[in-house]
């Protein structure tokens, strides 16, 4: 059987990938990445030419909304029902995992996942498992059997919570085969399963499902779920909730990156305000997400900040701290009470959300994406909670449980099969005057290398222009700043913030220049070039040192100065001048910040002509005209008189940045680098 990368070539597989994106699409049918489909049908084998029947289900990790054939498993079913025969029980039934590869026709396509047995084993042909927020309520309700009874009468059955695994591929087979009226099942603490004999019937049962217990919570729940309105809980207004998250973004991130570093995402949406503005909020929180999905992405519980929405920065950072040294103990001590002699290390003790009442909620992760469906995750929770609360009281599955999940070996296993990280995994990069030339250049280097990177220019549609190109908005986003404007850079700084938690790196990139004779240079252009140059450097820097210095996590600061800050050349005071001054704050700043694990380094480039904003807005006329050449030959001109008689382009100035912020040049600050070729009148002394 060939697998094709565009359309499925076996009629069952595409009807599943259409059924399995049509589901996936909607949020209010699964999480991203939560539950599995699947379909059963016949295929020629190309060893016997004999008709075999086949399994194909979503893989491990991949996603309903954007499966396609490569995200399937391929397994012979006459083989994954015939380990039934072997089956060493519960006890034993991680073993079972090992033996699906053995299952698998031809090469198999995607990994199979550990919840293969609930659509191999049921007699459907077509099933669903999905993680819908109105089936999980139920699933987590204290008497959420006998809701599932109330609501759906004998049409969809209860299973008690068991771990995803074999023996639930049993237990749900047997249950279908005991009742053969029934469309699906609640599964408890967990999400629900649905079949039919058609991929629109299995559909048509998973939505009904959906639907009917969304309906009956509308109808049924109390008034106030979550309790009366927390007196001095409120949201705050949009401006001030905003302002309040910047300011408190860099200490929580800190907290958040205790062990390992993490990258941010915050929302201030109204589910996650009015669930903090509720009385009951902290109880709830307390007890922790209960599908499987929710707290493998978000840990067992968030931290919460206990203090009213008006709270001052100083308070809730002073309380931020000793609540993070509580989770901490809370979490070493959930490790210890549950951990068995083969489980695995501790992963780290940090909170994943954390809550803040009239703000709003960050959430983290490895990377953008994974910390944004983290807090998505965590929505999916608020809802789950609501729903139980409305009807009856949440009640997620023991902590126990949790553990035996977020520690299982088979979740190990996945971890350690994860690709290595790229070097700059995890780091915040802003990078200004980055819309063109050498900006842009280091803001895709440093994308392509892991970071997640801050766009900063001058006009802003440019700036969005040039982050579309590195990447979505999880890699790359474009803002406005006049870096010579103290209030601009402060919001912009604020902006990187609120996009991705943090801030790691920073590169005083943006700058421009006139190229004329002392005599012929006014105080504007001076001041001009100053301004830009070495005042909003200053700006810059100081902006993002409170950040970095707040995150306790050290930093980066790069200057692309200039060869010119060495050498000395005709019509070019003010410039000149201004990248020696850029110079020297390099040298200042790196011997005052290096005791926050700071490190201030420079770049000093040759002329760049290609793609350079500066050299196209007149001053490489100006230049070829001073050196009595055709502008057109400038970049030549610049090699020729180097000694490697090569010219320098944006790349090369991105290449030096990105090794100055890897871990090979972690004992290095106060550097300057030449990117110029070789210019001899500008070797640094």
């Amino acid at each position: 059987m060939s697998h094709s990368t565009t359309e499925p070539t076996n009629p069952a597989a595409a009807e599943l990938i259409a059924r399995s994106n049509r589901l996936g699409a909607d949020p209010k049918n699964t999480n991203y990445a939560g539950g599995n489909t699947s379909a059963k049908g016949t295929a020629i084998d190309p060893v016997t030419g004999e008709e075999v029947e086949l399994l194909w289900v979503k893989g491990s990790g991949g996603d309903l909304g954007t499966l396609t054939e490569k995200g399937l498993a391929v397994l012979r079913l006459d083989r994954l029902r015939a380990m039934q025969n072997t089956y060493p029980g519960v006890e034993r039934e991680d073993e079972m995992v090992a033996a699906f590869d053995y299952t698998l026709h031809g090469k198999g396509g995607a990994a199979p996942s550990i919840d293969t047995p609930m659509h191999g084993l049921v007699d459907a042909k077509h099933v669903d498992h999905l993680h819908p927020d109105s089936g999980i309520a139920i699933a987590t309700a204290a008497d959420g059997e006998e809701l599932t009874r109330t609501i759906f009468g004998d049409t969809v059955v209860w299973v008690p919570w068991r771990r995803p695994g074999f023996q639930l591929g049993l237990d749900i087979a047997a249950l279908k085969r005991e009742n053969p009226q029934a469309i699906g099942c609640i599964l408890g603490g967990h999400g629900i399963t649905a079949w039919g004999e058609t991929s629109e019937e299995s559909e048509k049962n998973s939505l009904w499902i959906i639907d009917t217990a969304a309906a009956y919570i509308a109808e049924n729940s109390k008034a106030e779920p979550f309790g009366a309105p927390l007196e001095g809980y409120a949201a705050l207004s949009p401006a001030e909730r905003r302002a309040k998250a910047a300011a408190l973004a860099p200490v929580i991130r800190g907290i958040a990156s205790t062990d390992k570093p993490q990258v941010g995402h915050f929302t201030d949406a109204d589910v996650v305000l009015d669930f903090l503005a509720s009385s009951e909020h902290p109880r709830l929180a307390a007890l922790g997400t209960s599908c499987p999905d929710h707290f493998l992405r978000t840990k067992v519980k968030p931290l919460v900040l206990d203090l009213p929405s008006d709270a001052s920065i100083e308070d809730s950072i002073a309380r931020l701290e000793e609540l993070h040294e509580q989770y901490r103990a809370d979490y070493q001590a959930y490790y210890d009470r549950n951990k068995k002699d083969d489980s695995p290390a501790i992963r780290g003790a940090d909170p994943l959300i954390v809550l803040i009442p009239g703000v709003g909620m960050f959430s983290y992760g490895k990377d953008k994406q994974t910390a944004r469906v983290a807090g998505e995750f965590y929505v999916n929770a608020i809802n789950v909670m609501r729903g139980a609360e409305g009807l009856s009281t949440y009640a997620p599955i023991d902590e126990a449980e949790k553990f035996n999940i977020e520690y299982w070996s088979l979740e190990e296993a996945k971890l350690q099969r994860m690709p290595k990280p790229k070097p700059l995994a995890t780091r915040i990069a802003l990078v200004t005057g980055a819309a063109s030339g050498i900006g842009k250049a280091i803001a895709t280097r440093l994308a392509a290398e892991g970071a997640v990177v801050v766009i900063a220019d001058l006009s802003l549609e440019k700036a969005q222009a040039a982050a579309a190109e590195i990447g979505n908005t999880d890699v790359a986003v474009g803002v406005q700043a006049d870096v010579s404007d103290e209030a601009a850079v402060e919001a912009s700084i604020n902006e990187t913030l609120l996009a991705f938690g943090g801030l790691d790196l920073v590169v005083n990139n943006a700058g421009l220049s006139l190229s004329r004779p002392l005599l012929e240079t006014t105080v504007a252009d001076w001041d001009l070039q100053h301004n830009v140059m070495a005042k909003g450097s200053f700006l810059v820097s100081k902006a993002a040192a409170r950040v970095l210095i707040a995150q306790k996590l050290g930093g980066d600061i790069v200057y692309i100065s200039s060869k010119n800050s060495v050498f000395a050349g005709p019509n070019n005071v003010a410039y000149s001048a201004t990248k020696a001054d850029q110079a020297h704050q390099v040298r200042l700043l790196a011997a005052e910040l290096g005791e926050y694990g700071i490190k201030v380094n420079g770049i000093n480039p040759d002329g760049v002509v290609r793609g350079s904003g500066i050299f196209a807005s007149g001053w490489g006329a100006n230049r070829a005209k001073t050196y009595g050449i055709e502008e057109e030959d400038l970049g030549k001109f610049y090699a020729q008189r180097t000694i490697l008689k090569r010219e320098v382009v944006p790349e090369n100035v991105a290449n030096a940045v990105y090794v100055l912020c890897t871990s090979d040049l972690s004992h290095t600050t106060g550097l300057h680098i030449p990117v110029d070729a070789g210019v001899a009148a500008a070797f640094l002394r």
